[in-house]
């Protein structure tokens, strides 16, 4: 019988086929029940036909409503001993709830990437000359989702950060202190390189991403306007193949034959479709957090072109399994090159090796990330009375939440 308890509350129901953040939540989950967890996951959205099977997983579902008090008659008899918000705009809903009916409870965010330093970046997109030299501290500091996002950090007992530049950025520039943080990459199964398919076994290029995010939408439009003009003039018979949930109809409509811009839609297997091509495209003009189709090109042996904002935080001093560009011209021209060099095409494929060893290992990640929850645990008295910061924005946001939610609920049923 599992000894603890673990409640996840989700903004949505994970769906690891469509996101690299659905992907990063049944990794955690993966390690709770791993390590004696009962795992409940509750969410108030509705579920997607894409959407884990939690259930044969052995992880208990609840579906939860926004601004009732219900959740707090609940989640009081469930009595977690962890509670991991799956995004800051969650733990706003309904970390004050869990503070008052479970105040021994670790509270936990999984901040899935900045969301603060992915709008900065979109914002900076403006002047792209300004992505990679701008001060992104000035950038990030004047908006609003900054204040929110930083907020639920320091009020939580540990946030799971996927990025050491994001880490970096919140020591050093937001002055977050570092025990409040937790390094929890992708927890990666590490494949049999023997199996990859060779250079002579594949063709063409791919791209994948769900095109509700919008670094992946930006991508694809500067692909099909300026970088994949630029590889066709060199490569005329090759064909790029884009894939992503949720294609909207203005993503289609990029569909061209003559041009060898195939929008190919849902994937089935990320991993099927990433095996079968030469060279994986991954033009990322902003964004945070790492990114899941790298790890999936790296998983099948696919070498990649991406760039600076691609490769952050994914292969610490190693080399890359491919080549980085941030210009167009460069972009187009790398691409080129690796989808003919075979030679520069087979040492980057074995770059993959030591990159998931070292940063993405499964075993030694997960090994890590149950080992700073359980000292967050031990700790949560003397953190908690250190982090005084945190205690105030508590205090405040329960206040200012406690009524709102109050209000919302009770003209909910005066209505009804």
């Amino acid at each position: 019988m599992p000894q603890h308890a673990a409640l996840i509350i989700g903004s949505v129901w994970p769906e690891p086929r469509s996101s690299a953040a659905g992907s990063h939540m049944l990794q955690i989950i993966e390690q709770l029940l791993m390590h004696g967890y009962a795992v409940t996951f509750a969410s108030a959205a509705m579920p997607g036909d894409t959407r884990a099977d939690l259930v044969a997983l052995g992880v208990a579902e609840q579906a939860i409503t926004l601004n009732c008090s219900s959740f707090d008659t609940w989640v009081h008899a469930l009595d977690p001993d962890i509670v991991v918000f799956d995004r800051f705009m969650t733990e706003e809903q309904f970390g004050w709830r869990v503070e008052e009916n479970c105040p021994n409870a670790l509270r936990v965010l999984e901040t899935s990437d900045l969301h603060c330093l992915r709008e900065a970046r979109q914002a900076l997109l403006k002047n792209p000359a300004d992505l990679y030299q701008a001060d992104l501290y000035k950038t990030m500091a004047q908006l609003d989702i900054t204040a929110r996002e930083i907020a639920a950090i320091f009020r939580c007992d540990l946030s799971l950060v996927i990025s050491r530049v994001e880490i970096d950025l919140l020591t050093r520039q937001f002055s977050v202190p570092d025990y409040l943080l937790c390094h929890c990459p992708f927890l990666l199964d590490m494949p049999d390189s023997k199996n990859w398919r060779s250079y002579s076994q594949r063709e063409h290029f791919v791209t994948i991403g769900n095109f509700l995010h919008a670094p992946n939408w930006d991508s694809v439009l500067w692909l099909k306007q300026t970088i994949w003009p630029k590889i066709r003039t060199q490569l005329p018979q090759a064909q790029l193949h884009i894939y992503g949930a949720y294609t909207p109809q203005k993503a289609r409509e990029l569909h061209n034959v003559h041009d060898g811009f195939l929008v190919q839609g849902w994937a089935d297997d990320a991993l099927d479709v990433m095996k079968s091509a030469r060279v994986c495209l991954a033009p990322l003009r902003f964004g945070a957090g790492i990114k899941g189709k790298l790890a999936d090109a790296m998983l099948a042996g696919t070498p990649s072109v991406t760039t600076s904002i691609g490769a952050e935080s994914m292969h610490d001093d190693l080399p890359w399994p491919g080549l980085i560009a941030d210009d167009a011209q460069a972009f187009a021209d790398d691409a080129v090159q690796l989808y003919q060099d075979s030679a520069l095409w087979q040492a980057s494929q074995q770059n993959a090796t030591a990159i998931l060893q070292q940063c993405f290992n499964k075993v030694e990640q997960g090994a890590r990330l149950m080992y700073q929850l359980a000292v967050a645990n031990e700790e949560i008295g003397q953190r908690r009375l250190q982090n005084f910061v945190g205690r105030m924005l508590r205090h405040h946001q329960h206040k200012s939440s406690y009524y709102m939610a109050r209000w919302i609920e009770e003209k909910n049923r005066t209505r009804e």
